[in-house]
């Protein structure tokens, strides 16, 4: 048994980079034992590992994957953890109306984990490719203001991963690959909005984003559970720049937005289960018989249901103030409002799906 495989089941020590190295190698050799992957990826997903171990991880994938030079100054990616309750594609759909309110957006995401079509679904079936290379994700953000990464900014050992435990399914035992994925992919950004479903991992993401010094991160998360900011409940922000938690509450977000928010460091999320079971309905996916691609547009046509109308303008709102465009919470969700029921939002979407990227 590999010596990572030991300590993570043990949890008496943590696992250094040059242990994670050896591990990688040994994958890519196809040297390990059968099921030591499965072994991995089940003990990683069952318990979040401590920081040494987490951190030593990723910075052992960060050495073994091609130089980065690209800096796209200025640019805001907004991605997510997965899970939580289903929903449409929220994030995605705020990257669009983020972009059409003139942020530079780079939307990170992938196939469907938990939900039933994820953002690299929803972007085949508009039609919109991704992004090959980092020149390409350049030519898009200059053209479009905004860009959609294919997997080359994700590590091949994810691939060989996934690839290593067939027949079993990534989704299956990978929920650890969906929670760290936002620091997986290699974006070259100024900030970066993370949405977290799973409200425990919080302490050890928040732990991996102190020692990330490149770029602004804000962790977002909220008591329904929803990997995005919600217009309706307490949503609390988490940020590695050293400043104290921001709790956004409803009455900061919704219509009337006061003129500011509120700084604590309360994760208390009391909302009644009418307010939650309403929010949630209002944030549906496409129902049965109902088209994907209709439905995501007729949201950001201002056709959606008032929740969804609220959540996607909050969180277009967030990039806009994480990225430093907008300053102030209200004016960033009123410009928010105003370009998506002006179509915007909707004419960048038409404006891609002409001339879509071809990803490889």
């Amino acid at each position: 048994m590999h010596e990572v495989l030991r300590a993570l089941i043990r949890r008496d020590r943590a696992v250094d980079q040059e242990l994670w190295g050896s591990f990688w190698d040994q994958l890519r050799d196809g040297a390990l034992r059968p099921g030591e992957s499965v072994a991995l990826l089940s003990s990683l997903s069952t318990r979040m590992p401590d920081r040494d171990t987490l951190v030593a991880m990723l910075r052992s994938l960060d050495e073994r994957r091609p130089a980065v030079t690209a800096r796209l100054d200025g640019t805001a990616n907004i991605v997510g953890t997965g899970g939580g309750p289903a929903t449409f594609n929220i994030s995605t759909a705020a990257a669009f109306l983020a972009a059409a309110l003139g942020v530079r957006v780079v939307k990170t995401g992938s196939r469907a984990y938990t939900s039933t079509c994820g953002s690299h679904d929803l972007l085949d079936r508009l039609g919109i490719g991704r992004t090959a290379s980092y020149e390409r994700t350049e030519a898009q953000l200059e053209r479009f203001g905004i860009a959609f990464p294919g997997n080359f900014v994700y590590p091949r050992e994810v691939a060989l991963l996934a690839r290593s435990i067939v027949p079993m399914d990534l989704r299956t035992i990978g929920g650890f690959v969906n929670s760290v994925g936002p620091f997986l992919a290699a974006v070259p950004v100024s900030a970066q909005l993370v949405g977290v479903s799973d409200r425990s991992l919080l302490p050890a993401l928040g732990e991996v984003a102190a020692t990330v010094a490149d770029r602004r991160i804000w962790l977002c998360s909220n008591g329904l559970g929803i990997d995005e900011l919600v217009d309706s409940v307490d949503n609390l922000v988490l940020s590695n720049d050293g400043t104290g938690p921001i709790r956004l509450p409803p009455e900061a977000t919704g219509p009337g937005a006061a003129t500011s928010t509120s700084t604590s460091t309360s994760t208390s999320t009391s909302t009644s289960t009418s307010t939650s079971t309403g929010t949630i309905a209002g944030l549906r996916p496409a129902g049965e018989g109902e088209d994907v691609v209709d439905h995501f547009l007729g949201v950001l046509s201002g056709a959606g249901t008032a929740p969804a109308t609220r959540t996607v303008c909050l969180n277009a709102a967030a990039l806009a103030v994480a990225s430093g465009l907008i300053d102030g919470w209200p004016e960033a969700i009123r410009a928010a409002d105003e370009a998506l029921r002006g179509g915007a939002a909707r004419d960048l979407v038409d404006r891609l799906r002409a001339r879509p990227e071809r990803a490889r």
